[in-house]
């Protein structure tokens, strides 16, 4: 029986052993697309309690922070709201949290969990009800005393190369120029604009929205779609110059309705006037405004993210006592190829086609987008469309092997640029170790069963570039 996350975790053969300890564990980390707070990088935030840093609570503003991967794991095992994201006695909810930990057996999450004990906190006795005693007051001195577990400590411990985090187009920015003022810091931490708010044109705020819109641009208001659009030029150009170098959009699907600027122009007004949007007049709104962005990011080398087929807020009794982004999200069946075909066939054409990562939640449609993103590459980069690392429900060992075995069947995988946490915990850059000990894993069994040459220089290559240099080519660092 081999022991419980050794040092040879999840390596099976020789080749992976060597693979992983020699060429991939030693690479430095880009999480290019994370939701980690940059104001926490300056502040160097340090954490009185790991719950504090796992499960997290309630802002000032009634709004919560946390892991919701660990919130919904507890809420699987039955445990009341108040230990999730309430105000238990933080202990109480770390046990909680433990509880339901011992009975997750086969999810990530008691990987990544012990992963991050180990990393951080030198915590090495796997976590149950037995350790749960000694790990609360092992680690809690460490994050109180231990100055590599203040957040600049986990980020530099983890060797974290570049950090790009989530940040809505009205955002000052502020704490960005901070840390690119800051010699003491040396990972590179850049924005990246979500203008998801912009482009949800049928929401109740999408006008109050606009108003904050155009007070970032020095405007007392924007009176049409082609202001809006104007406006969110200026701030990507804004971004651009603090370094920005993605977008991300988190989309329900893909819309493609293609329409004159009149038609657009009436949709923009009506939306103004707090009128209620049709799907047609939404869809011909967020096409509108999508080829416009998407030729804004290829004008400025600004690669394009599109996240799919997450269906949001499905517990409406949860979502109008908690608000978003608490775990109440689940996997969409919505089939956006055609769609998206038609977005990047135009842009392409019309020779804009920028950088693209391509994410969809359902993992059905892992090689649709291996296919789709092979009929789009070109001349200006290897893999300059690429579909993303496995994503949300299926950032798993499983849901891993799928993505990347479909991205080798059908695609490159010597040119994918691999991991991103999409984490708001800083503890989670061990996702990449586990990332890289399955991507060895399995290149060290098609080496083994004969599949692929053991040649050195080629696994190499591939195995370092898909770890840290082929993301540092394709984002220019």
């Amino acid at each position: 029986m081999k022991a419980f996350m050794d040092k040879d975790f999840l390596l099976e053969t020789e080749t992976a052993k060597h693979l992983f300890h020699d060429y991939a564990e030693k690479q430095p980390i880009i999480d290019y697309h994370c939701h980690i707070s940059p104001k926490e990088i300056y502040e160097n935030r340090r954490f009185n309690n790991i719950v504090e840093v796992w499960l997290g609570g309630q802002n000032p503003d009634g709004t919560y922070f946390g892991d919701h991967y660990k919130w919904r794991l507890m809420r699987m095992n039955g445990v009341p709201e108040e230990y999730v994201t309430g105000n238990k006695p933080a202990y109480e909810r770390f046990l909680k949290f433990v509880e339901a930990l011992e009975v997750s057996i086969g999810n990530p999450m008691v990987h990544w969990c012990n992963l991050e004990l180990q990393t951080f906190f030198g915590f090495n006795k796997p976590l149950t009800m037995e350790t749960a005693k000694e790990c609360w007051d092992f680690c809690n001195d460490k994050l109180q005393n231990d100055p590599t577990c203040s957040v600049r400590g986990i980020v530099e411990k983890s060797n974290v190369y570049y950090i790009g985090t989530t940040d809505d187009p009205i955002d000052t920015l502020e704490w960005h120029k901070k840390i690119a003022a800051d010699d003491t810091i040396k990972t590179k931490v850049c924005p990246s604009v979500r203008p998801d708010r912009a482009i949800f044109i049928h929401k109740p705020d999408y006008a109050e929205y606009i108003g904050l819109l155009a007070k970032s641009v020095g405007k007392e208001r924007l009176n049409s779609a082609k202001e809006v659009f104007e406006a969110l030029t200026e701030r990507i150009e804004y971004f651009k110059s603090l370094g920005c170098r993605a977008s991300d959009h988190g989309i329900e699907y893909m819309p493609w309705h293609p329409a004159t600027d009149e038609e657009v122009e009436a949709v923009f007004q009506k939306a103004m006037r707090g009128e209620t949007i049709t799907m047609e007049e939404r869809d011909i709104y967020e096409t509108a405004i999508l080829v416009h962005l998407a030729k804004t990011y290829h004008r400025l080398g600004i690669a394009m993210e599109i996240h799919y087929s997450a269906l949001r807020n499905v517990n409406t009794r949860k979502f109008k006592t908690l608000g978003l982004d608490v775990g109440i999200d689940t996997i969409n069946q919505v089939s956006c190829i055609r769609a998206l075909a038609s977005f990047m066939g135009m842009l392409d054409e019309a020779g804009e086609l920028p950088k693209m990562i391509l994410f969809s939640l359902n993992p059905s449609e892992n090689i649709l987008l291996d296919a789709l993103a092979g009929c789009f590459q070109s001349e200006e980069m290897p893999g300059k469309v690429q579909h993303g690392a496995a994503w949300w429900y299926n950032d798993t060992k499983s849901g891993m092997e799928d993505q990347m075995r479909n991205l080798a069947n059908v695609s490159q995988l010597g040119n994918f640029i691999g991991m991103l946490t999409d984490s708001r915990s800083f503890l989670s850059y061990p996702r990449h170790n586990y990332f890289r000990r399955i991507l060895c894993n399995m290149v060290g069994n098609w080496v083994e069963n004969g599949e692929y040459p053991n040649r050195e220089e080629s696994l190499k290559k591939i195995v370092e570039g898909v770890c840290f240099y082929n993301a540092k080519r394709y984002f220019d660092l």
